[in-house]
C-alpha cells in the first residue's frame, strides 16, 4: 500500500451550537488541513497521485471555507461546524474528485484538521 500526504492552512471563523461555553459564541481559527490518500498500485510514471494534483483538489474546497463564517455555508448551516464535521466533509469532497480522475485506484485514507497548534480531529473509514 502507498501513501502520500499534503497540508494547506487556511482561516475561518465559526460558532458552535448547542454548545456550553466560549465556543459557542463566534470566534475565529487558522485551521490546518492534511489529506492523506492510499492506493496499492501507482500510475504508469510510478506516482500514486501528483502532489500538485491533490492541493488543486484540497484548494477547491479551502477557497470556499477560507476567511468565511463558516455557520453561513452549506453544509455547516444546518451541521456544526466543527472540526470534527469538518475533517469529514473534506474527506468526502476530496474522495469525490478522486473518484473523477482515478476511477477508484485512490482513496482518502485519512483527514486531520488542526484547529490550534495542540488541538486536532481526524476522520478515516
Amino acid at each position: 500500500m502507498f501513501e502520500v500526504s499534503v497540508e494547506e492552512s487556511f482561516a475561518a471563523g465559526h460558532a458552535l451550537r448547542g454548545y456550553r461555553g466560549k465556543c459557542e459564541n463566534p470566534h475565529g481559527h487558522n485551521y490546518k488541513v492534511r489529506i492523506t490518500l492510499h492506493g496499492e498500485q501507482l500510475d504508469n510514471i510510478g506516482l500514486l497521485f501528483d502532489f500538485k494534483d491533490l492541493k488543486s483538489a484540497m484548494n477547491q474546497v479551502i477557497d470556499r471555507l477560507d476567511h468565511q463564517y463558516l455557520n453561513d455555508i452549506e453544509p455547516f448551516k444546518v451541521l456544526n461546524p466543527s472540526a470534527e464535521n469538518m475533517a469529514k466533509y473534506f474527506y468526502d469532497e476530496c474522495n469525490t474528485f478522486l473518484l473523477g480522475k482515478t476511477n477508484g485506484r485512490v482513496r482518502v485514507k485519512l483527514v486531520k484538521i488542526w484547529e490550534t497548534d495542540t488541538t486536532t480531529a481526524t476522520y478515516f473509514e
